[in-house]
């Protein structure tokens, strides 16, 4: 870490998920910073960071709002920079460990759609609730004398924990990219896949093979499973179903149908089956091969 950041500063009242998220990306790296919600220009140059408030953008000295005329810039998308996207481009490298395809994730898929919502970029979400609604329902309402401050501690709180959740994620997906791409060059068939583990497997390997029809893997329960490629991510079509003879059935029918003694069933949509050992399930593919 380059830096000693004791003081972090942001405004004080109404709070909204740009400078919660900012000030939540913050602690992971400076655990110890003192919070200091104020509008008073003499304290915030005293603190070592200053976020979505005091008209200033400059990294190097730690300013980071992008409330003044012009703003702080935008990506190449257009989605303008809030305070977290301002903040996670100096220090989201070192909040992902220095893993810059988790980094990039992160803005793909959070930090940039709180931009968004911040700057009014988008109208949100079209149905349900979003990320940025549920940050500011931690304020008090107007019926309530709630303490702003101890409600702005209690939605960073919150975003920590999702910001925690979501570089995990990330990092499970950049993982399993590796994981799934050697499983692909190391097919004994380039039509059946066969993972040591389960890992997800669908967008790698819809990019990196036309040939894979099948993939084998063992569920938690130590059971191995058999699973049809999609044509495309999220299609319900395959590129080949599993024997239409075994739709539905289970144990004793699916086992007399296969002549495998411990098969366990199959779904009726002809996507996915099983068998307790990788033997047997690797039967399962063969025979669906030749069907």
């Amino acid at each position: 870490m380059t830096e000693q950041v004791q003081v972090i500063a942001t405004h004080n009242g109404n709070f909204h998920a740009d400078d919660v998220f900012a000030v939540a990306a913050l602690k992971h790296l400076f655990p110890s910073a003192k919070i200091i919600r104020t509008r008073d220009l003499n304290v915030m140059a005293k603190a070592d960071i200053v976020l979505d408030v005091g008209g200033i953008y400059d990294a190097e000295q730690g300013r980071f709002d992008h409330h003044q005329k012009g703003g702080a810039g935008a990506r190449e998308n257009g989605i303008p920079f809030s305070s977290f996207g301002l903040i996670w481009q100096k220090y989201g490298l070192e909040i992902c460990a220095g893993d810059q395809e988790v980094t990039n994730s992160l803005d793909k898929n959070l930090v940039s759609t709180i931009d968004a919502i911040d700057c009014g970029h988008v109208e949100g979400v079209q149905t349900g609730i979003s990320l940025s609604q549920t940050i500011s329902m931690f304020n008090p309402t107007w019926q309530e004398e709630g303490d702003f401050d101890a409600c702005f501690d209690e939605a960073v709180a919150f975003a920590s924990r999702i910001l925690t959740r979501f570089i995990a994620a990330a990092s499970g997906g950049v993982n399993a990219k590796t994981i799934v791409a050697n499983a692909i060059e190391k097919a004994a068939d380039p039509r059946v896949i066969v993972l040591e583990q389960y890992t997800p497997w669908k967008t790698t390997v819809l990019r990196l093979s036309q040939d894979a029809l099948f993939m084998v893997y063992p569920s938690q329960t130590g059971q191995w499973r058999i699973q049809t490629v999609p044509v495309e991510l999220g299609s319900f079509e395959d590129r080949k179903k599993l024997p239409a003879p075994w739709a539905g059935l289970s144990d004793k029918e699916l086992q007399d149908v296969t002549g495998l003694d411990d098969a366990m069933f199959c779904h009726n949509g002809l996507f996915i089956a099983g068998c307790a050992s990788f033997e047997n399930t690797m039967k399962m593919a063969e025979m669906a091969l030749e069907y």
